[in-house]
């Protein structure tokens, strides 16, 4: 083999390897350049547009990071992954609640998700919390009963408490007969029953800065779980903005219009991958209802469109393996639609 060859081989290799570790940054930096030399003003726009939506959620993030790294190093994960062991089924409920009460956006939700699964707590109780926090926080209620009405609003909230309470309970079930036994991503954690943090208890040491090894842990937990919510944030934000560009949210929802049962499996479908954000969402609905749009539908469009964002989406695909995201979707059609057709039962009954 000539030294041209070996040096070629090289350089393939080294290629392959950092696309491999650093695929994501790759991607994001390589829709950049794609957007700058075919459509400049959209490729500052979506920078602008990611750039911002950081910003934004800067504080959940470095909250959640510093609550992931003070847990690591103190050792404090331990106990908190032992308050989720015990009573699956009231942790579920409680899961689901907090979700759909929780003033958490399905971006705001990452980093606090990502910390409890790297802490070890069950899947079926943080699918609850992922499922419902993104239909429904405090300000989306009363801005969902302005816009609509107090019985939409109050039927949102039920959705994402249901929703929560059947993907948690589908996990529990499935966990049980053995499935989902090692749902995360390789480094991200074990969220299985218990999780590693349990099997392996270790003490808690709360003066954590006092010793050299554990400051080195709490600096390496906090830079780790930085780099792995921004690489993925930031291509979520940028996909995001290019959704949000080039399909316009009255495209989308002049689809869903007229009565019946097909509205709302078409609105339970198109919502899964055409992202509205939930604010802009609501006087588009409202005026499509008006237009004699089923209630059912906008319902339906709403919870499948805020579980499938693409950054709540994202979040999964980047904790979860691919089987996990599966079930996260095939459940979040199942309830989407569900929501939809109890509400619009409710409606004419």
């Amino acid at each position: 083999m000539t030294v041209a060859s070996l040096s070629t081989n090289g350089l393939w290799a080294g290629l392959r390897h950092l696309w491999r570790d650093q695929r994501v940054w790759l991607a994001s930096a390589l829709l950049l350049v794609v957007l700058l030399v075919f459509d400049p003003p959209q490729a500052a726009d979506s920078a602008l547009f990611a750039g911002d939506a950081l910003l934004s959620t800067a504080p959940f993030l470095i909250l959640s990071i510093g609550i992931a790294a003070w847990a690591g190093a103190t050792g404090a994960d331990n106990l908190i992954a032992k308050a989720f062991t015990g009573a699956p089924l009231m942790m579920i409920a409680l899961g689901a609640l907090a979700g759909g009460i929780s003033p958490f956006c399905s971006c705001g939700v990452i980093p606090l998700i990502a910390a409890l699964l790297a802490m070890g707590v069950p899947l079926s109780a943080v699918m609850a919390f992922w499922l419902a926090s993104p239909i429904m926080d405090p300000s989306m209620f009363v801005l969902t009963a302005g816009v609509l009405d107090i019985e939409f609003a109050v039927a949102k909230t039920l959705a994402a408490i249901g929703l929560g309470l059947f993907g948690g309970l589908v996990v529990h079930l499935l966990s049980r007969g053995g499935a989902l036994s090692d749902p995360l991503r390789e480094g991200i954690g074990n969220g299985g029953c218990g999780g590693s943090k349990i099997r392996v208890p270790k003490p808690v040491v709360w003066r954590f800065w006092d010793e050299p090894e554990r400051r080195a842990k709490f600096g390496k937990t906090a830079l780790t779980t930085t780099l792995f919510l921004a690489k993925w944030l930031l291509l979520a934000f940028l996909l995001e903005s290019l959704m949000l560009a080039w399909i316009p949210a009255e495209t989308v929802t002049a689809a869903l219009g007229g009565t019946g049962l097909m509205p709302i499996v078409m609105a339970t479908l198109v919502g899964v991958p055409a992202y509205l954000n939930g604010y802009a969402a609501l006087p588009l609905v409202s005026g499509l209802i008006d237009q004699g749009m089923a209630p059912g539908a906008g319902l339906a469009f709403l919870v499948a469109g805020g579980v499938t964002s693409i950054p709540a989406a994202m979040a999964v695909w980047a904790l979860a393996r691919p089987q996990v995201f599966a079930l996260y979707i095939g459940l979040s059609l199942t309830g989407a639609f569900a929501s939809g057709l109890l509400f619009q039962l409710w409606v004419m009954a």
